[in-house]
């Protein structure tokens, strides 16, 4: 009895539908697990960029030292190096072209780095999407097959005069199965969907500052050389 009523016997005698159900939550199981495995690899790769740079732009180096360091280390460098690199180089281009004018200047340097944040932001919500979708949707597609088993049992029970539990329960376990696969694949989602959005939210909010302070220390840079223009024209 309790080698038929295992999970591996019910899904062996369950109807295709129940089944195929079974084989896409599986499936989808599979994918989130690795979406999974990946995000936490990538989310613990740009932290620790971003830390790394950040220590090393407040140890006193130079921004021309920083932004030559980070144009030639573009593909190993994280997204708080690529955004200080976006506003230094937008922010030296404008200088090229003899623009002097601090405020046009500084919405240059801060544009470029919006944009870079953005595409920043973009990669790093990636996958995000995906595990809400199987967090969302994984328990109705079990229902679903939970659904048609019953349908399924009851109809095969049709032609039956005496129906008692021994006869009925294994028709219903069968499709109990897919409800339970299916919550078997959205309860991890969920989870992993909730901690990644936490994390990209405090990285979003880490690297917003830090495009604030930066535009504050490009702010005081453009207004000492101002104010040293000045005293050397009179």
């Amino acid at each position: 009895m309790n080698q038929d009523m295992s999970i591996v016997s019910l899904l062996l005698h369950a109807s295709f539908v129940v089944q195929l159900v079974v084989l896409i939550l599986l499936s989808i199981s599979v994918a989130s697990w690795a979406a999974i495995v990946r995000k936490v690899t990538a989310i613990k790769r740009i932290k620790t960029l971003n830390e790394e740079f950040e220590r090393v732009f407040w140890s006193g180096t130079s921004l021309n030292e920083l932004f030559n360091a980070a144009s030639q280390n573009a593909k190993l460098s994280g997204p708080m190096e690529r955004i200080f690199a976006s506003g230094m180089r937008e922010y030296q281009k404008l200088r090229e072209r003899r623009i002097s004018d601090a405020g046009t200047l500084l919405d240059g340097a801060r544009r470029a780095m919006r944009a870079s944040f953005q595409r920043e932001m973009d990669v790093a919500e990636s996958q995000l999407a995906f595990l809400a979708s199987v967090g969302s949707i994984s328990p109705y597609v079990g229902l679903f097959g939970t659904v048609w088993g019953i349908m399924h049992a009851f109809t095969g029970l049709a032609s039956l005069q005496q129906v008692t539990l021994a006869v009925v329960a294994p028709g219903i376990a069968e499709a109990l199965v897919a409800t339970a696969i299916g919550l078997f694949a959205a309860i991890p989602a969920v989870l992993a969907y909730n901690r990644f959005s936490h994390d990209v939210d405090r990285i979003a909010i880490k690297l917003e500052t830090f495009i604030e302070e930066f535009s504050n220390i490009l702010q005081r840079s453009l207004g000492s050389a101002n104010a040293s223009s000045s005293a050397s024209g009179h």
